[in-house]
């Protein structure tokens, strides 16, 4: 077998140059120096505390992560995505019903790196989102703060995600109590060669019963005198959307959407009327996964705001030791031939 070493192309006079200057720059550190030499010089073991950053001192500081194209390691590719995942932070949100909400947000963003550059300085995703943090968010805001990072880092391309765990107040089916339902929502703003779009994420939680084994169930007791119960099981539906330019899509609408879709959405406060209207509610509404994606699709087809969009389900049998899915999408925006290997995975919501 014949081995070949790919040891890179030979870097041009400019990109030596570059090199070596990074090299001598850095070698201005007496530390380093010394390091390079094999000479230790001694050390100090107590942190300065009245140490002060000046500009000159700052200005010395080595930065790999901006160094010339030489640098470089790997394939020299454009990435498309670079950046940070989960920084946290308290953001401000408008709602339809209950005014302003401050939640705890985890913060996605990236942008795309050309091919010639070695990285990007991932601190300037942060100072430029918490330069907004404090305004109350919306995607106008969050338009604002990817204007700033994507000039800072010098990107073609940028993008935001905000999760957060939405409460809304539910009443019961019949005994007149209510209590806080939380939601898995998400607000995506992407910008892919100039185009901005904004995208709304929520996870619906709603119990499925089986068309096919309530029939049998019924079948059991009418033929038989035989007790038998529909198998039903916790569901979620991941609800995508493209928000329309110029139009407002409450969290809450979406929410309202997906119950008049599929209206067997899980209970927050339960009493023994409210578990039986519960049982009577399924009957009334028994679905299978293909059944629930498509009257998902339906009502969102119907709203003039949303433009492309994405359904996917999973019921999480009762009955078999695996799961169903589906998957329904609408335009070229959430088209993808291949899945997450975890997709449906992440489906999966404990009380």
């Amino acid at each position: 077998m014949n081995i070949q070493s790919d040891i890179g192309e030979t870097p041009s006079r400019e990109e030596a140059e570059q090199a070596l200057a990074l090299l001598l720059h850095y070698a201005g550190n007496p530390a380093a120096l010394a390091e390079l030499t094999g000479a230790y010089p001694e050390l100090h073991n107590v942190y300065p505390d009245n140490f002060v950053v000046d500009a000159a001192y700052k200005e010395s500081l080595p930065d790999l992560q901006n160094g010339p194209a030489s640098l470089i390691r790997g394939a020299k590719r454009i990435i498309q995505h670079v950046g940070i995942s989960n920084f946290r932070l308290p953001i401000g949100y408008h709602t339809r019903d209950n005014g302003d909400l401050t939640l705890e947000t985890s913060v996605t963003g990236t942008v795309s790196l050309e091919a010639d550059k070695k990285g990007i300085n991932m601190s300037r995703i942060m100072r430029s989102f918490y330069a907004h943090s404090e305004k109350t968010f919306s995607f106008e805001v969050m338009e604002a703060a990817l204007d700033d990072y994507k000039s800072d880092l010098e990107s073609f391309d940028a993008r935001i995600q905000m999760r957060f765990s939405f409460p809304m107040k539910v009443d019961s089916l019949r005994s007149g109590l209510s209590g806080f339902q939380y939601y898995d929502i998400a607000l995506e703003l992407v910008e892919v060669a100039g185009l901005r779009r904004k995208i709304l994420h929520l996870d619906y939680v709603y119990s499925s019963t089986c068309p096919c084994s309530l029939e049998l169930s019924e079948h059991a007791r009418r033929e038989r005198g035989q007790l038998a119960t529909p198998h039903s099981q916790r569901s979620v539906a991941r609800i995508s959307v493209e928000v329309l330019p110029g139009e407002c899509l409450w969290f809450e609408d979406l929410i309202d959407l997906c119950r008049r879709a599929v209206p067997t959405e899980t209970q927050v406060m339960v009493k023994r009327e409210d578990e039986q209207a519960f049982a009577e509610l399924n009957a009334a509404n028994p679905i299978f996964v293909e059944d629930a994606a498509r009257l998902f699709a339906q009502g969102l087809e119907d709203d003039p705001r949303i433009g492309d969009f994405r359904v996917v389900a999973s019921h999480q049998e009762s009955l078999h030791s695996h799961d169903a899915v589906s998957v329904l999408t609408e335009g070229e925006l959430f088209s993808n031939d291949s899945l997450d290997p975890k997709l449906f995975s992440t489906l999966f919501h404990v009380g």
